[in-house]
């Protein structure tokens, strides 16, 4: 199949580029600007901003699969102000599809998120919920993907435990986290995701299917950040920070050009974990996903956050 990957050079793009390369398809990442992807030698890059219609249409033609993997982060805000969710998850995936349906795709597979809905209390979680709908409305058979967070090498979720400390604790040992860090993850190894991801690109029984996707164990932002930070062999003392306090602190910073704010406030009032997760569609066991814990037994997390830092 010759399968287009928008998104193609980011960090679940990367790693799902090169999955189907092994698998022997033809395979196209279009990114904004894809020199020094480090992909393999077999996958074409092209030029292409889901924000422009036409700069899409050279990319998908001749595409069987068209996979939309561009995405803002929930983790932080976006440089140009959460407007950018709507503009990019949405009219950027209203843009990829009609792109798609003029190249006459056989499928379109969606990066959705988990809670992904049109009434939801983000700006990412809405956006995300109206970018579903847009898919499910078009011409085209579609899979939705709906992962927890996502780790591994490239990855920003180790960075963002830090960073959040960073803010809220610079220079000492207690982690005074919002709520406590009371609220559920079900983090999910890109390693383990992006196999199944190449299944519902071309696997006959996922058309028109929506599936979620999480790790083997649900973890709190506590018990995360304890973990990252022990993995450096570095002592925290978490310390619960009123959600009221956090609420203030990441309004003010976020309307003076910090990278969080409101948004990132409402997210870690709700869990991220799976009402059912669809692993086992895709013939997986959840005790052959990689955990949070092996992950950081076999990486340095320094080495993540610096590719983070770098993106």
């Amino acid at each position: 199949m010759r399968v287009v990957v928008a998104g193609g050079t980011g960090f679940i793009g990367t790693h799902l580029c090169t999955e189907l390369d092994q698998r022997g398809h033809d395979v196209v990442a279009i990114a904004r600007d894809p020199t020094g992807a480090g992909l393999p030698d077999g996958v074409i890059t092209k030029v292409g901003d889901v924000t422009d219609r036409d700069s899409l249409a050279g990319a998908v033609a001749d595409a069987d699969a068209v996979v939309n993997l561009v995405a803002l982060s929930p983790l932080f805000k976006p440089d140009g102000g959460d407007e950018l969710h709507e503009r990019i998850h949405l009219r950027g995936t209203e843009n990829l599809i009609a792109a798609a349906e003029d190249a006459d795709v056989d499928r379109f597979v969606q990066m959705s998120a988990l809670g992904a809905d049109p009434d939801g209390t983000t700006h990412y979680i809405r956006a995300k919920g109206h970018a579903e709908a847009a898919v499910r409305e078009s011409d085209i058979e579609h899979v939705i993907a709906r992962p927890s967070v996502v780790f591994g090498d490239g990855g920003e979720f180790v960075y963002f435990t830090k960073r959040l400390k960073e803010i809220f604790a610079p220079g000492v040992p207690v982690y005074p986290l919002p709520g406590g860090g009371r609220n559920r993850f079900q983090p999910i190894w890109v390693g383990d995701l992006v196999p199944m991801l190449a299944d519902a690109v071309v696997a006959p029984e996922h058309a028109d299917r929506t599936y979620e996707f999480g790790g083997p164990d649900v973890l709190t932002l506590r018990e995360i950040s304890e973990k990252v930070f022990e993995s450096e062999g570095r002592s925290i003392t978490v310390v619960p920070l009123p959600m009221g306090l956090a609420k203030v602190g990441l309004s003010v910073l976020g309307s003076v050009g910090f990278p969080m704010g409101r948004d990132q406030y409402r997210s870690l009032q709700f869990d991220n974990v799976v009402s059912e997760n669809d692993v086992g569609a895709f013939g997986v066991a959840e005790t052959d996903l990689k955990t949070f814990d092996e992950y950081l037994r076999g990486v340095t997390t320094t080495d993540e956050a610096d590719a983070t830092a770098a993106a």
